[in-house]
C-alpha cells in the first residue's frame, strides 16, 4: 500500500496537478493518485470537504495535508533531502526558489491565452497581445537558467523544483507552436522527453475527454 495520496484532477488540463505530481516523483515518494472529476458536482462537493479552498494537487502524507504546490515542494524537500530537489548552492538555490515563485504567482495572461491541452496541437497560434509579454519574460528566465547553469536542466543536469514548475508551460509551448531559439527549444524538448513526463502524458492521452479542468491555483 503507497504511503501518500496525491488528489488531482484532468492529467491533461490541469497544469498545477502535474507539477504537484512531477514534484512527488522526483521526490521518489511511493504514493497513490486519486483522481477527481471536477465536472461532477458530487466529486466537486467532496473535493471541497478534502481542501476548503477546492485545491488541486493535494498531497495526503501520514497526518500532514499539503495543497499548495510550493508547500508540496518545500514539504518534500524537508522530509527527502537527498532527492535533490534544489540545487545545493544557497545562490543557486535561491535562484531556483525566486523563478518557482514568479511561475506560482504571476503569468496569468499566459495560463489563459494557452490553456494546458495535451492532446491538442496547433501548426499555427496567435498569442494575444496581452501574453505575449509572459511568454517573453519566460524565455528571459529560461535563457538566464541554461546560460548561468549550462542545461539540459534549468539549473545544470539534474532537474529541480523549477523544472516541474515550468513543465506545464513547455506542453503549452508545444501545443501552441510557440516559436522557440537557440537553447530553448532543446530545453522544452528535454522537458517532454523526461521520463516522469513522458509517464504523465500517457495518462492524460488515455483520458476520458469529458473531463473538465480544474485550474484554480493561480
Amino acid at each position: 500500500m503507497a504511503e501518500a495520496t496525491l488528489t488531482i484532477s484532468s492529467k491533461n488540463y490541469s497544469s498545477w496537478s502535474l507539477r504537484g505530481w512531477l514534484l512527488c516523483r522526483m521526490a521518489r515518494l511511493d504514493f497513490s493518485e486519486e483522481m477527481v472529476d471536477t465536472s461532477d458536482a458530487t466529486a466537486r462537493q467532496e473535493l471541497l470537504l478534502l481542501s476548503p479552498t477546492v485545491r488541486v494537487p493535494r498531497l495526503i502524507h501520514g497526518r500532514v495535508q499539503v495543497w499548495d504546490t510550493l508547500a508540496i515542494a518545500e514539504y518534500l524537500n524537508e522530509i527527502f533531502p537527498d532527492a535533490g530537489l534544489y540545487p545545493e548552492d544557497i545562490a543557486a538555490r535561491s535562484h531556483c526558489r525566486s523563478i518557482s515563485g514568479e511561475m506560482h504567482s504571476g503569468f496569468y495572461n499566459l495560463c489563459s491565452a494557452l490553456p494546458m491541452n495535451l492532446k491538442a496541437r496547433h501548426q499555427s497560434f496567435k498569442i494575444f497581445s496581452g501574453a505575449r509579454p509572459d511568454v517573453e519574460r519566460i524565455k528571459v528566465i529560461w535563457h538566464e537558467c541554461l546560460d548561468a547553469y549550462g542545461g539540459p536542466f534549468l539549473f545544470g543536469a539534474k532537474p529541480s523544483v523549477a523544472d516541474a514548475m515550468y513543465a506545464p508551460v513547455c506542453t503549452r509551448f508545444r501545443t501552441y507552436a510557440v516559436q522557440l531559439e537557440d537553447r530553448l527549444q532543446p530545453y522544452m524538448e528535454t522537458i517532454l522527453d523526461w521520463a516522469p513526463m513522458k509517464e504523465w502524458t500517457e495518462g492524460a492521452l488515455a483520458e476520458p475527454d469529458e473531463i473538465v479542468e480544474l485550474e484554480v491555483e493561480f
